[in-house]
């Protein structure tokens, strides 16, 4: 119970990584905010967490609109008593470059990968600094540091998450709040196998995909909730302003592969 009675707000927490880090904090004795757009996902999940003893609410957010992100803050204050941690999590993609995305694809993206995460965290610091302290996670990703063709907008805002990251590091850090940043390149979830369905042949990208992790498999959820249970816990307490690659060192290759190109 390395969480245990902390107050945890994950943001796109209805599926996939989401899902996953909420489901590792409330076995860790956390009590668990789900917020996502996503109202139906986000009651199935609710209702699943119950059925496995955990302490949990959802609160409908779109983490892009301020009024939003200010209800979910105040209406976790309200039910929980404050909050100790939060996870940036929620993300949209959209795969085009420079060119071809359109001004309200651009702001889609950067509004909910980069903004919401500023929102969140915005509106979250003051109910952690009520309890002393806090942790803060940025779910950013390996197309911070290196990236493949067409993501201009995705690449662009989650480098942004991880400059964020540093930054708020320093503005936190006599509060008692530590912030980093976790970065997953492909992790095994219903997006990822999406991502291969609309491709034009999606077994091959899988296997290449494959081919390329130097550790033989792709990264599951349970690897980047773990990772986000490390940074939020007291064995973190002096991790600051980092960003953690958890890729199973695929970051380090030189090439990706060529079905995303």
């Amino acid at each position: 119970m390395r969480l245990q009675d902390k107050v945890a707000i994950i943001t796109g927490g209805s599926q996939g990584i989401g899902e996953g880090i909420a489901r590792t904090f409330g076995k860790n004795g956390a009590k668990i905010v789900i917020a996502d757009v996503n109202e139906q996902a986000g009651k199935q999940v609710i209702d699943r967490f119950i059925n496995e003893e955990i302490d949990c609410l959802f609160v409908k957010t779109d983490v892009s609109s301020e009024e939003d992100v200010k209800n979910l803050i105040s209406t976790t204050a309200e039910h929980f008593g404050g909050v100790d941690l939060l996870v940036n999590n929620a993300a949209v993609n959209i795969r085009k470059s420079a060119v071809d995305t359109s001004f309200e694809e651009w702001n889609k993206v950067i509004g909910v990968n980069l903004t919401g995460a500023f929102l969140c965290s915005k509106y979250a610091i003051p109910e952690m600094e009520k309890r002393g302290g806090g942790a803060i996670v940025n779910i950013a990703s390996w197309h911070a540091e290196k990236t493949i063709t067409r993501l201009a907008a995705y690449a662009a805002s989650k480098g942004g998450m991880t400059a964020l990251t540093r930054q708020m590091s320093l503005d936190c850090g006599p509060l008692n709040i530590r912030v980093n940043a976790v970065c997953p390149s492909s992790v095994d979830t219903p997006l990822l196998h999406q991502t291969f369905a609309s491709l034009e042949d999606p077994d091959a990208a899988f296997e290449e995909t494959l081919r390329f992790q130097p550790m033989g498999r792709i990264g599951t959820v349970d690897d980047i909730a773990n990772a986000c249970l490390f940074m939020c816990s007291d064995e973190a307490s002096y991790v600051s302003g980092q960003t953690l690659m958890v890729d199973g060192a695929a970051i380090n290759k030189i090439a990706r592969p060529l079905m995303f190109d």
